[in-house]
């Protein structure tokens, strides 16, 4: 495959296209950054923060819109209540391989940390060196839920609907297959805190003290789960999106673990 350097491409996986974009060198160049977007994101909704973060790390660094999201095909709706596990364990595998990913790193943000997890405490792949958590869950949360029954309302009620539709061929799909499976009676007991036990490589966890999605009752499940090593960055003055409200300091950290992730790899050798 070629690898799409700064502009749109596509992927079909078991017949569904999805859009994709990368930046910085190819997988046979140097070790390979993989973004997972949150639950209302896609690759045009991680803005600047691949290019500079191929820029500042010199990995090569690839995003894709799930299904239902940005230019990608629709999701079939209403979303299965175990969405993510399923794009972990169906999906994630295919475009790893077709892109010929050969190791690096899986760095998700909300949704897609979650999955980023679930793949790596599920599936045996020596290609992952590293993981990186960005506001990620677990488990549902009363101020989680909360949050999303705002946003139910914000985009029944205010210009949401045409904002997401600057990024999101249908808004309607994207937002209610993310909405509806979350507000869903049935998921308010989701948990995949079990993955957490089976994580075998470097996990870096960053979360803002203000996110409204999740409390830091999500980190210290990480770290009464975990048994690999595990660093943790609560940022001051940012809410749910540190590589947005924060990127500065989201990329110093990348960074840092990045560098400690390559002496370990030199080391080994």
């Amino acid at each position: 495959m070629q690898w799409p350097v700064q502009q749109k491409d596509t992927l079909d996986i078991d017949g569904v296209k999805l859009e994709m974009m990368a930046w910085g060198p190819s997988p046979q160049h140097a070790p390979t950054m993989i973004l997972l977007h949150e639950g209302l994101g896609c690759v045009d909704l991680w803005r600047d923060f691949p290019q500079n973060l191929a820029e500042q790390t010199g990995y090569g660094v690839f995003a894709y819109s799930r299904a239902g999201y940005g230019q990608s095909d629709k999701a079939a709706l209403p979303r299965p209540l175990d969405y993510m596990t399923r794009e972990a364990i169906d999906v994630l595998p295919k475009v790893l391989d077709r892109i010929g990913f050969q190791r690096g790193v899986l760095l998700g943000h909300s949704d897609g940390a979650t999955i980023a997890a679930i793949y790596t405490g599920s599936i045996e792949d020596f290609r992952v060196r590293g993981v990186i958590l960005m506001a990620s869950h677990f488990f549902t949360e009363k101020v989680g839920l909360d949050a999303i029954r705002a946003t139910r309302e914000a985009f029944a009620s205010t210009d949401l609907r045409g904002k997401l539709a600057r990024y999101h061929r249908d808004p309607d799909n994207a937002f209610h297959g993310w909405c509806d499976a979350w507000l869903d009676p049935g998921f308010a007991s989701w948990n995949v805190e079990d993955v957490i036990a089976y994580l075998r490589v470097p996990v870096l966890a960053i979360q803002g003290i203000e996110d409204q999605y999740g409390t830091r009752a999500q980190i210290e499940a990480l770290e009464r789960g975990v048994y690999c090593p595990l660093d943790v960055e609560m940022l001051q003055d940012c809410k749910h999106s540190p590589h947005l409200e924060q990127q500065q300091s989201t990329l110093n950290i990348i960074h840092e673990y990045i560098k400690r992730l390559d002496r370990i790899e030199a080391a080994k050798v």
